[in-house]
């Protein structure tokens, strides 16, 4: 029940709350501090989006945390996997280059950015 609500109070404030018109939730402090973009950025807007059904507008606000979702999936149904050695380099070298991409001034690098 604890794990439930825990899940399920954020879930619902980002339901009811749009992160793009309101202030209930922080800014990143990374853009906020230098202007770029870091890999979160735009993930609490992609999942308001999800929320409500717009897959294709949570896309365009951050493409790799919609298309982790299934992964975090696989990672509940299947734990065994995430202990190999290379999983958090994999994990590491993705963000990384995700982070880094996103902030690149040209296309098609500016669609990963919000």
């Amino acid at each position: 029940a604890v794990i439930t609500a825990a899940i399920a109070a954020p879930l619902t404030a980002l339901f009811l709350f749009n992160p793009e018109t309101t202030r209930v939730f922080p800014p990143c402090p990374l853009h906020w501090l230098t202007g770029l973009h870091c890999p979160g950025c735009g993930s609490l807007r992609a999942m308001h989006c999800l929320l409500h059904g717009r897959i294709y507008e949570a896309l365009s606000q951050n493409p790799l945390m919609v298309v982790s979702i299934p992964v975090i999936g696989i990672m509940f149904a299947s734990p065994a996997w995430i202990y190999r050695r290379w999983v958090p380099w994999v994990a590491l070298l993705v963000l990384t280059a995700y982070g880094l991409a996103r902030n690149i001034s040209l296309w098609p690098f500016v669609l990963l950015a919000p």
